[in-house]
């Protein structure tokens, strides 16, 4: 057995049980599937499984446990091992990074590809892997936000915490932030630093690539509420921000440091790094390039005996 399937039982608000059942039913005698049990349970599965020797550990799981098991192989310092992704969650924008839509009636195993890893330390010594985005500001208060709402998925979830944020968690404190050593002073709305282009549903990266060896990065400042509802509907569809707007800039960069005068919310894929409870201030992030195999699988919700033909093809080559 070669391959370690690691998967969350109520990914997608319990919605993505036809395709785990599928994903059961046409590999279960040759996979080893593994059920996350608790938070950052996920993180100690992919470890647990790397260390054992498995070729291939995937994660059918949101962009919350899917991080949690990046983490896990990144730890265990096995560069061989190969990352499969199999999309149930929320907003599954990872696997859009990965050039994943949803086509219905279509399973294969696409080619392995080496992407880039993100490495974020606070100045207490904390410090975590991101495989997609790093989010502050507004950006992490969306994803508190959206840890309330319960009977939403995808982009109306984080539409919906958008939209909360802009009304109960409105703020601009006072940032220094270095891209690449270039610094700038000034009130922060959001940051958000970026290996793929999509963040909660929304497109903040548009021109972001996975595998350049750089973040894309999108520091907003000092706007107005109406501003950002203007805006909003440009982030949803992949549209164009303006990039003459005196409070918006975007860019590229490999390191980026960061001083903030009030205790900061972070959010790294999803998944929280930091609360404003925990006092954090001070970051340091760094870009790893092509840290991280990666094959993408694609599973429809009805999985087939075409599905199979198409795995044992792949595994011929």
């Amino acid at each position: 057995m070669t391959t370690c399937v690691i998967f969350n039982p109520v990914a997608a608000r319990r919605r993505a049980r036809a395709k785990l059942e599928g994903l059961r039913r046409f590999l279960g005698a040759e996979v080893d599937f593994r059920a996350t049990e608790r938070p950052g349970h996920g993180e100690e599965l992919a470890l647990e499984a790397a260390q054992a020797g498995f070729a291939t550990v995937a994660a059918a799981v949101g962009d919350g446990t899917l991080h949690e098991v990046a983490n896990g192989l990144l730890r265990a310092n096995r560069p061989e091992v190969t990352f499969g992704v199999i999309p149930l969650g929320s907003a599954n924008d990872y696997a859009f990074s990965l050039g994943q839509e949803e086509e219905p009636g279509a399973a294969a195993f696409a080619d392995t590809r080496r992407v880039d890893v993100g490495w974020v330390q606070a100045a207490t010594g904390k410090d975590r892997y991101f495989v997609n985005t790093l989010g502050l500001g507004f950006s992490g208060l969306v994803s508190v936000e959206s840890r309330r709402i319960v009977w939403l998925q995808g982009l109306p979830l984080y539409g919906l915490a958008f939209l909360r944020t802009l009304c109960f968690h409105f703020a601009s404190p006072r940032m220094t932030v270095a891209f690449d050593g270039q610094a700038r002073s000034a009130p922060t709305l959001s940051l958000t630093i970026a290996i793929g282009p999509r963040e909660g549903g929304f497109v903040v990266a548009r021109d972001a690539v996975i595998d350049d060896g750089l973040f894309d990065y999108l520091h907003a400042g000092k706007l107005a509420r109406w501003e950002l509802l203007r805006y909003m509907p440009r982030l949803a569809t992949g549209g164009e921000l303006p990039r003459d707007h005196p409070q918006i800039w975007m860019g590229r960069c490999r390191e980026v440091d960061l001083d903030s005068e009030a205790p900061l919310t972070v959010h790294l894929d999803g998944e929280f790094f930091a609360l404003a409870e925990q006092s954090i201030r001070k970051l340091k992030v760094r870009i790893y390039p092509g840290r991280l195999k990666v094959q993408n699988w694609k599973i429809p919700s009805s999985a087939g005996q075409a599905f199979k033909g198409r795995k044992d093809n792949s595994q011929k080559r």
